[in-house]
């Protein structure tokens, strides 16, 4: 007799205490991975702000720098006729007009007079403005009754309004603005660039320079002027320090005179400073710097003002807990023992340390107000 044995394999399952070791251990493992990926989308999102904050800190600095550039580019320096014109309506910003008779500085500041007491600058130029038309320039030559055309984007267009000047008129007179009784300025009569005759030269031996301002049907002023100051408006960009404020860009309307929808630059800007290097004795050697100018007519600004140096405190990105700013609670804006001292504890309060804080510097020939 054959016998069958069977073998029966014994199945054994995990028990409840083993249940709950394993759930423990997998709830911790997935705790510990929340944390840390929760630091990992939070660190990576101060460094994109960051990142984010350096681009916009770049464009909105190189634009400052371009337009304190073309500071004088285009203005007169003295007029053919008497002329009554108009600048800033605002009372804080009509501090910093020439109008209505005097030839136009270049620059000037209002020291320390803006928002925590940061610098306000003003630049006059005909190039400064947000319009296409100041742009453009060309001129009028050998008695010529139309501007040169170049053939691009940057021709004259028809009815866009632009000044006309002399280089070097008759009696001694450089930049004179040619007028037309009390009209300062004119338009483009056609296609072709024809010019008004009463703004052309008077003979083959006169060149002009016609320089493009704005397509207003009129001109409140022979140029552009564009206003830059830190203001806080309300609301703030989120993550800005307390106490900080934006830089912006402003051009002066030719319709009303108003500042009206200005350009943001820069966000969370602690202060703005503006030196002047200045060669006051005229001998060719900067002598001298000075952080306010106004006692200086646009002749003094032309022949002394040599170098313009704006210093701007501000920071990238928002409050990051993981990051602490190295210098110390009190920056310099400034140099030459001009500026001033901010003391960022107090500015952004306690947790000043926790921003990336930037003192950037622009140096700025002015290579255009006597051009």
């Amino acid at each position: 007799m054959k016998r069958t044995v069977s073998f029966i394999a014994k199945e054994e399952g995990a028990s409840l205490v083993e249940l709950l070791v394993a759930m423990a251990i997998v709830i911790i493992v997935v705790t510990m991975n929340t944390g840390t990926i929760d630091m990992i989308v939070k660190q990576s999102r101060q460094q994109t702000q960051s990142v984010a904050s350096a681009m916009d800190r770049l464009v909105g600095l190189e634009m400052l720098r371009a337009d304190a550039e073309l500071a004088g580019f285009g203005l007169p320096w003295s007029f053919q006729g008497a002329i009554s014109y108009s600048e800033a309506a605002g009372a804080s910003q009509g501090a910093y007009n020439d109008s209505p008779s005097n030839p136009p500085r270049p620059v000037l500041t209002g020291n320390n007079t803006g928002y925590n007491g940061s610098d306000y600058l003003v630049i006059k130029s005909t190039a400064v403005g947000f319009s296409d038309t100041s742009q453009k320039w060309s001129h009028l030559s050998n008695g010529s009754a139309a501007a040169r055309m170049w053939g691009t984007a940057k021709d004259l267009a028809v009815n866009e309004r632009v000044v006309v000047i002399w280089p070097s008129a008759s009696g001694g007179f450089d930049r004179q603005l040619v007028m037309n009784g009390t009209a300062f300025s004119t338009s483009v009569s056609d296609s072709a660039g024809t010019i008004p005759v009463n703004f052309r030269p008077p003979s083959s031996a006169a060149s002009y320079i016609v320089y493009g301002v704005d397509p207003a049907a009129n001109l409140r002023m022979p140029f552009n002027r564009a206003d830059y100051y830190v203001a806080r408006p309300d609301p703030m960009p989120q993550g800005c320090a307390p106490g900080t404020g934006i830089l912006y860009k402003s051009t002066v309307s030719h319709t009303d005179g108003s500042t009206a929808n200005p350009l943001p630059l820069l966000d969370c800007v602690a202060d703005m400073q503006v030196v002047f290097r200045l060669d006051a004795n005229l001998d060719g050697i900067i002598d001298t710097e000075s952080n306010n100018i106004s006692a200086l007519t646009a002749q003094n600004v032309r022949q002394q003002v040599k170098e313009m140096r704006i210093y701007i405190l501000s920071h990238e990105g928002e409050r990051d807990g993981m990051f602490s700013y190295q210098g110390g609670s009190t920056v310099t804006v400034g140099e030459f023992g001009l500026g001033r001292n901010i003391d960022l504890s107090v500015i952004a309060g306690s947790g000043w340390r926790n921003y990336r804080w930037k003192l950037s510097s622009l140096v700025i020939r002015t290579k255009n107000i006597l051009n």
